[in-house]
């Protein structure tokens, strides 16, 4: 349903937080703005149960050459990829904290997949329809 792009980790002379060296971005694309919506909301209350690791959670517009693909895209529904930023002071501490997230993520898209079957039934046609990509 969904992939998942990654950067990996970051060194802090890079920008990032000297005390949160280890950083990763993770960019999960989801068949529409509303699904992303949905999945920000769920995983948000959750907070990161540890001082050593930060999370940020936001939705934003998809790539223009994805959004472009989209003929029939309105203007909201091009947020539809869920950024999902990550800082710890330990590749341990990062390594944890996002394997749990990426568990929640699972359920999430789970649920998803079994309750909202209209929109990704709709996105599957959509894909073979298109056939594989080039």
């Amino acid at each position: 349903m969904a992939t998942t792009t990654t950067t990996a980790a970051l060194p802090a002379s890079a920008g990032g937080d000297a005390a949160f060296p280890c950083s990763i971005a993770l960019r999960v694309p989801l068949p529409s703005a509303r699904l992303a919506s949905t999945a920000l909301r769920a995983l948000e209350v959750d907070p990161e149960l540890s001082p050593l690791v930060r999370r940020q959670l936001s939705v934003e517009a998809a790539a223009p050459a994805a959004a472009a693909a989209d003929a029939d895209a309105d203007a909201d529904a091009a947020l539809k990829v869920l950024h999902v930023d990550y800082q710890a002071t330990t590749n341990r501490m990062l390594r944890v904290a996002v394997n749990s997230f990426l568990d929640s993520l699972k359920l999430v898209l789970e649920v998803m997949e079994q309750l909202d079957v209209d929109v990704l039934a709709e996105q599957h046609q959509r894909q073979l329809r298109q056939g594989p990509p080039t």
